[in-house]
């Protein structure tokens, strides 16, 4: 059972609420959340702004397309992406931006693919004026979360505050089709796999597709309407917090129905050292986070146009 927690309580740090928090870090590595500060008329717009998008002529999103522009930023074509090896490449499309650096900060001049700037298809200004709007909007949620996170695994509140004042966020909407009838066994929308960084907050659709890898070893469902999110953890906050919080294994085989769902990826500073307590090497978040997008994007890959 995936754990459905109030923001508005946690906020408050409710008794009740923080131990349900602790559980689903601890032991699930998946929860739900509602009464954010994000509407469920403010995510049907996002949505659908996504939707209208991934409408557009091919000819329009090549304008953006990340395998010219060598970055995590704009619009990558279907099967650009494989984020198990063992498996195809993921069957969808999907349109990445995220923060970016003020022109005169120290990391600006290194001009590194994490803080890329962000691409916008042209002749759709109320497409980026919605999700540059939402992106606030949802790195504040991210922020009062990964606040709450801290204190339930017994951290001050401000734990990881100073770490995410250049955060490397990201955020993606996924358009996944109707799985197609050639499909086999190793064909998904996504495959399994753990997210790289700290916190991902999920907005979806309400159409079903979601699979979350369960304690017992069988995939567990998981749909939300808009206006609640899925929040689940990454590789990088669990080696952070030496285990305290889980990465689970999750997937979205497909199935007849289109989908859109929007994650956002919230992940520190560059140079955040994300290694365990006492360990004698740091591992800092920009070049592991990197590594990661390099396995993953076909496009950075060795020998990939």
């Amino acid at each position: 059972m995936i754990p459905e927690l109030d923001a508005a309580k946690l906020k408050a740090r409710d008794a009740a609420e923080m131990a349900a928090l602790k559980h689903a870090a601890e032991e699930i590595g998946f929860f739900t959340v509602y009464n954010t500060a994000v509407s469920a008329e403010q995510m049907r717009s996002v949505l659908e702004a996504y939707r209208r998008f991934f409408a557009l002529p091919r000819a329009v999103k090549s304008e953006v397309d990340m395998s010219v522009t060598d970055a995590n930023r704009g619009w990558g074509g279907p099967k650009s992406e494989q984020v198990n090896p063992q498996a195809n490449p993921d069957y969808k499309e999907v349109f990445d931006c995220g923060f970016q650096l003020p022109p005169d900060d120290a990391l600006a001049g290194l001009r590194l693919s994490v803080y890329g700037p962000n691409q916008w298809p042209s002749g759709a200004p109320e497409f980026r004026e919605i999700i540059k709007a939402y992106l606030g909007q949802a790195m504040d949620v991210a922020r009062d979360l990964l606040g709450a996170i801290a204190c339930a695994i017994g951290e001050d509140e401000g734990h990881f505050d100073q770490a995410f004042e250049r955060p490397m966020t990201l955020l993606r909407g996924n358009y996944y089709p109707p799985r197609p009838n050639w499909a086999g066994d190793q064909d998904f929308g996504i495959a399994a796999h753990t997210d790289y960084g700290c916190l991902t907050l999920l907005a979806l659709d309400g159409t079903p597709g979601l699979e979350v890898l369960g304690p017992d070893g069988t995939w567990i469902p998981v749909t939300v309407q808009p206006g609640t999110f899925v929040i689940n953890f990454g590789e990088m906050l669990q080696m952070w917090t030496q285990s305290r919080v889980k990465a689970t294994l999750h997937r979205v085989v497909g199935g007849p129905e289109e989908r859109i769902s929007v994650p956002l990826f919230f992940n520190p500073s560059y140079d955040t050292d994300v290694a365990p307590k006492g360990s004698h090497e740091p591992i800092l978040a920009g070049p592991y986070l990197l590594r990661r997008y390099d396995e993953t994007y076909l496009h950075l890959q060795r020998g990939q146009p």
